[in-house]
């Protein structure tokens, strides 16, 4: 089999563009108001162990399907399962990446249109309402549809002309600087007055609030943030050099991804505790305590502007994982011309995330299952088909991949090779797979 795909320059440079993919909505947006709807603490502490214990697992793995045969998601099953029903594993997961950026990429509108109202002045100079800001931003049609029509415009030239470059390269400065306005954000949301009862909430664990479907929503954001179950890092993977050790470069995109969800806790929770909002406030939770932050700063508007760029831009990152397997899907072996699958992948996602883009204004009332569009999208992708991607994963990579190639995936550049792939081969063909279906059986008493 020729090999003529490209490689990462460096194993920092995979590390931090793994991290990209997976450091954005999930761990930024989306984990502080779950675990604020989900008990805080006891949340946050189950979101770890299901990280370490089984989201670093699922990682391991998308890293030796994509490196073990170097292609695409559904290539890649192809060659490693050829002629069998397993290729349906990325498929589903091309599915699940299209559903998913459905609603991602409505926020990532929010996003595009928050940093230009704060480059403007505009977020600040609203005063103390930001709640209607929120409003008036996500319930006007056209104002919501512009933000995601930008959005998707991004992703379509960036993708047009390929990530590797452009995204390897501006993440080993953006990353970082991404860190260090969470640092000062963190340090400010601190120091306001009632900041502790907020640390409290998030770190003080209080299990009396958890439920088993808490317990599912912490498994699913799990793997939603490190963006495991839909084989998006089998993708990424499919670039890494086969020197490199896979073990550690999972542990390290986990350790970061962990550590970013610390800050956004500490630097949600205890501006709303200041402020007296409410912690399961939703989806807007985040547009409406950072510039309630940021107003309490020296230079609040400028820092705000810097924040929610390098948020948009971590943003960008993980939607460009996701519309990259649908892309790779239709372009494996230069079958067709890239521009114009990222083209007619955009329009369709712009199509998909209309429902989820009105989903707070005009369509408000319109509920799938007790549910509006852009929860049912959410709850579907991130409940259910997250879990059952890394459920097929699991047993894939256990019961059918080749164990030679496996091994020697795990093995490479590991010198504590034995002790650890007994480990992960003992999490994968037991802890994983007993979970999600646990949780599933959990769930399903809830109904």
């Amino acid at each position: 089999m020729s090999d003529q795909r490209e490689q990462w320059s460096s194993k920092l440079g995979f590390i931090l563009s793994t991290a990209g993919a997976a450091i954005g909505l999930g761990a930024i947006w989306k984990f502080p108001y779950v675990a604020g709807m989900n008990g805080g603490g006891a949340f946050f502490l189950i979101f770890i162990i299901f990280t370490v214990l089984i989201g670093l697992s699922m990682l391991v793995s998308e890293f030796i399907i994509g490196r073990g045969a170097r292609r695409e998601a559904i290539t890649a099953y192809k060659t490693l399962a050829p002629q069998s029903a397993w290729v349906l594993v990325g498929r589903m997961g091309v599915l699940g990446c299209f559903l998913l950026l459905s609603f991602y990429c409505v926020v990532g509108g929010w996003v595009v249109l928050y940093s230009g109202f704060a480059i403007s002045g505009k977020v600040i100079a609203e005063g103390a309402d930001y709640g209607q800001l929120f409003a008036q931003v996500t319930g006007t049609p056209w104002i919501g549809l512009i933000g995601l029509a930008l959005f998707l415009l991004i992703n379509v030239i960036v993708l047009s002309f390929g990530i590797k470059n452009g995204i390897e390269r501006a993440n080993k400065y953006l990353m970082p600087l991404l860190f260090i306005f969470f640092l000062i954000l963190v340090i400010r949301s601190l120091t306001l007055e009632g900041a502790m009862e907020g640390v409290r909430f998030f770190l003080q664990p209080d299990f009396s609030n958890i439920t088993g479907e808490g317990i599912l929503y912490a498994l699913g954001q799990s793997f939603f943030s490190l963006a495991v179950g839909f084989s998006c890092m089998v993708t990424y993977s499919s670039y890494l050099n086969k020197n490199e050790n896979i073990p550690a470069a999972a542990s390290s995109v986990v350790v970061m991804n962990i550590f970013v969800s610390l800050l956004a806790g500490l630097a949600i929770f205890p501006v709303v505790f200041s402020f007296g909002l409410e912690p399961a406030e939703g989806p807007g939770l985040l547009f409406m305590v950072l510039p309630a932050a940021f107003s309490q700063m020296p230079f609040g508007g400028l820092f705000l502007s810097l924040f929610l760029l390098l948020f948009l831009f971590a943003t960008l990152t993980s939607s460009f994982s996701l519309l990259e397997i649908i892309i790779s899907a239709f372009t494996e072996n230069n079958k067709r011309s890239r521009a114009k699958v990222a083209l007619i992948s955009g329009i369709v996602v712009f199509l998909a995330g209309i429902p989820a883009a009105l989903s707070f204004g005009v369509l408000a009332d319109v509920q799938l299952f007790g549910k509006t569009f852009f929860d049912a999208t959410d709850y579907l992708v991130s409940n259910i088909m997250l879990p059952l991607g890394c459920l097929f994963i699991a047993l894939f990579i256990v019961h059918r991949m080749d164990r030679k190639l496996v091994n020697e995936e795990f093995t490479a550049g590991n010198s504590l090779s034995a002790v650890w792939l007994s480990v992960w081969l003992f999490l994968m063909k037991w802890v994983v797979p007993i979970t999600i279906i646990v949780v599933f059986i959990n769930m399903l008493g809830l109904f």
